[in-house]
């Protein structure tokens, strides 16, 4: 038998350069099978001892990606090197296996700077910029020092996170090591400042660096567009010999993104007629934001045909940009028709959601449930949008459906959805409804986000509960921002508390939190609900000299309503003279209003006038002028006014009343007789007028504005459809239940007075909404204080 001999010295030396460059050229190639024939040889040949030759195949697996060869070389190689060490240690790394990464790390006997820096850009790639921050801190303290690769990668990092002391921190090693002037490492230290928002340090570094190339200038360009600095970041594009596509995406982007769309395409066709860069999927995206934004929708359909004749890629994010240019730009049928083509499966939320607005602006909300339905799993976004949708378009009850099914099958509701759910039950003033979301909001750990808390006070508000809207104001704490303030100095003015909006508004001067115009509207409004003139007067002074707030023309209403109310009339006329907007018909309205609470004939001839001039149907013009006729016992003028408002075939507006009870609505009008507990709901009303009368209740009949005998006013005025609803509430309810009585007039003189009785009759508390504000009836009395 004979013995093979063993290839001497210069023969393995020989054999193993030659297949080491063969392997390196096999890396360069990426062609696995001349590196398998390689590794064949090695064997063959009994090479696979030499640690030299192992780890450049060790190498060449890990580069090819044949990671179970990498794992097997490695654990067949008799002695490792830290070469080896790292080569494998990258692979994992690179591949996302952080624990294999993690173990392979531990047991390095002596991890270097490649090392270190190995598991550095691991978590980098994986998004874990803390722990990369981590591991350069660890690797410091270890006394390993960084290479100019470890500081790009963890001030990438740093700039990731924004941690600005960190990236601090970072410079001042590279200044010690003397790297600030490599071009590789001043950028990433350059990027980190302008991303973590110190542009002062960066215009530093920026400044000092004697050798700049594309991405420093880029960098700048960005940071400056990012923060609104436009003229900054133009003179730097136009400093560059030769912009490429990233300093034509950071103007075009930075324009769009400051609301300058105009001037963003503008920039976008300079480049498609003065340079040799090619559009990307950043430019197209931003320049069809940019269409979609001033809803042009002829010049977004001019880039969209450019975009075909160009053979440029309309895929991904550049396909949705596209969807939602036309469904934001009136386009949605061919919205519609790219959706159609491409399938639901590639829409992106943002892309959905621009379709479904897209359908709701036309009022055709089937469409965007079609497409949803089709969602493979729609986000909580999706879900929000669509359930905003319904709301919307007016469809209450498929809305909280839809969220009702979202609790049950979909995503988690966030603060979002909460708050636009709310303003739903809002709109439907349902406080059943509400408390059963607030409940839900409490198990989702909702209940204290701003939005939520703000949409949870409106909702309390305008299902006349403004015990409970005061306490969630209180419970929102430090939290509360303008809005917060707003929305409660709002639910107070209207539910008559107007000295503890007043309060609440001068609290929040006191705290420095500058009032909007509609923190405004809810200060003035207040004042005129309880009579504080002079106040008002001081607060409207307030808004223009010093909070420079331009009024609008629902301050001025707001003003007018305050004089009105007063009495101040012809103060209130010669206030609407001098405005310095066209008075419009809330204008003329609120003064006419006030002309009839204060039977001034002659104004209110002039404000009726006014208003029709404005609005020529205008059914609440012809009512207030008649009825301030009839209250001033000038019946045949009152006749004419009306018999007018019949030939013209304007329909005056009619009175009625609801209430939900079991979450069903009942609702009534003056002498309904088609309720289905009709016989009951007036034997009840018979009788409580019968006690109220023997407590000394006296019907107004001047309310009654009707040439007609005393007893049929009676009749009339006993048979309106507050009263009508509030005997059928009595009659449902328990006994110890608030009364919530909705209308969707003002209330009349007569059934406010009778409510304050009967309020005391029956012991319980009555709050009636009508269009102007709330009115607490407890123990015959009310919030207003009677003047409303």
């Amino acid at each position: 038998m004979g013995i093979t001999k063993p290839p001497c010295i210069s023969s393995y030396a020989s054999h193993s350069d030659l297949y080491a460059d063969v392997l390196q050229s096999a890396i360069k190639s990426r062609d696995p099978f001349v590196g398998r024939s390689v590794h064949a040889r090695i064997i063959k040949h009994g090479l696979h001892l030499g640690v030299f030759l192992m780890n450049n195949l060790l190498n060449f697996y890990a580069k090819t990606g044949s990671f179970s060869d990498v794992h097997r070389v490695f654990a067949e190689m008799p002695l490792k090197t830290i070469f080896s060490w790292n080569t494998i240690l990258s692979a994992y790394a690179k591949r996302g296996n952080f624990e294999a990464a993690r173990r392979v790390f531990d047991e390095i006997p002596e991890p270097d700077s490649v090392s270190w820096t190995s598991m550095i850009v691991g978590y980098n790639m994986l998004g874990r910029c803390d722990n990369a921050i981590h591991m350069f801190l660890r690797m410091i303290s270890c006394g390993v020092s960084p290479t100019q690769f470890t500081f790009t990668n963890v001030l990438a990092s740093c700039a990731a996170t924004e941690a600005l002391d960190i990236g601090r921190k970072v410079h001042s090693f590279i200044v010690k090591l003397g790297l600030s002037s490599v071009v590789p490492v001043a950028n990433s230290l350059l990027n980190m400042y302008a991303k973590s928002g110190d542009s002062v340090m960066a215009k530093v570094v920026f400044d000092r660096m004697r050798l700049k190339d594309k991405s420093t200038w880029n960098t700048m360009i960005s940071m400056h567009m990012r923060f609104g600095q436009l003229d900054l970041g133009l003179a730097h594009f136009q400093e560059m010999t030769d912009p490429d596509i990233v300093s034509w995406n950071s103007i075009i982007t930075g324009y769009t993104h400051q609301g300058h769309d105009v001037k963003a395409l503008e920039v976008f066709s300079l480049m498609l007629n003065s340079s040799s860069s090619k559009p990307d999927k950043y430019t197209l995206g931003s320049v069809l934001s940019a269409c979609a934004n001033l809803e042009n929708l002829k010049l977004g359909k001019q880039i969209h045909a450019y975009m075909v004749r160009a053979n440029l890629d309309i895929s991904g994010a550049v396909r949705n940009a596209l969807i939602l240019m036309y469904a934001k730009a009136g386009g949605i049928e061919i919205a519609h028709r790219i959706v159609d083509i491409i399938g639901i499966s590639n829409l992106d939320v943002i892309a959905f959601t621009s379709l479904l607005d897209g359908f709701v602006k036309i009022g055709d909300i089937n469409p965007a449930r079609d497409i949803f339905d089709s969602l493979e799993y729609p986000d909580v976004v999706a879900w929000t949008a669509m359930i905003v949708g319904y709301a919307q378009n007016g469809l209450l009850s498929d809305a909280l459906d839809l969220f009702r099914k979202m609790v049950r099958e979909g995503p988690k509701p966030n603060n979002y959805t909460l708050a636009a759910v709310l303003s739903v039950f809002s709109s439907l003033a349902s406080l059943g409804h509400g408390k059963q979301l607030h409940a839900t909001a409490i198990r989702l750990q909702e209940a204290s986000s701003i939005s939520v808390g703000n949409a949870l006070i409106t909702m309390y508000s305008r299902s006349g509960s403004i015990r409970d809207a005061r306490k969630v104001f209180k419970q929102i704490c430090s939290n509360k921002n303008k809005l917060t303030w707003t929305c409660m100095i709002i639910a107070l003015a209207q539910h008559g508390f107007g000295k503890d909006a007043v309060e609440l508004f001068d609290t929040m001067l006191k705290l420095d939190i500058e009032p909007d115009q509609i923190t405004y509207v809810g200060v003035l409004s207040a004042c005129s609900h309880v009579g504080l003139v002079q106040q008002g007067k001081s607060y409207f002074s307030l808004m223009k000299n010093v909070h420079h707030i331009e009024p609008t023309s629902s301050h001025y209403a707001c003003m007018i309503d305050l004089l009105g109310r007063a009495g101040l009339l012809e103060e209130a006329y010669h206030f609407i003279k001098n405005m310095s907007v066209e008075p419009d018909v809330i204008a003329w309205g609120s003064l006419l209003a006030s002309c009839r609470v204060h039977k001034n004939v002659d104004l209110a001839k002039v404000a009726a006038e006014n208003l029709l001039l404005l609005d020529p149907n205008n059914s609440g013009a012809y009512s207030a002028l008649a009825n301030t006729l009839s209250a001033c016992g000038r019946w045949k003028d009152a006749a004419m006014i009306r018999k007018a408002m019949k030939d013209r075939a304007v329909k005056k507006e009619q009175g009625i009343s609801w209430v939900q009870i079991q979450n069903k609505v009942h609702i009534f009008g003056v002498e309904d007789g088609l309720h289905p507990q009709r016989d009951a709901i007036y034997k009840m009303i018979s009788k409580i007028w019968t006690e109220i009368k023997k407590m000394g209740f006296i019907p107004d009949t001047d309310s009654v504005l009707h040439d007609l005998d005393q007893e049929v006013k009676e009749q009339i005025l006993r048979h309106h459809s507050e009263k009508l609803a509030i005997a059928f509430a009595l009659l449902n309810t328990p006994g110890y239940a608030t009364l919530r009585i909705m209308k969707n007039l003002r209330v009349c003189n007569d059934c406010h007075s009778a409510i304050k009785y009967i309020s005391k009759l029956v012991g319980r508390e009555i709050i009636v909404r009508d269009s102007t504000r709330f009115h607490h009836f407890n123990d015959g009395s009310c919030s207003c204080q009677d003047y409303w």
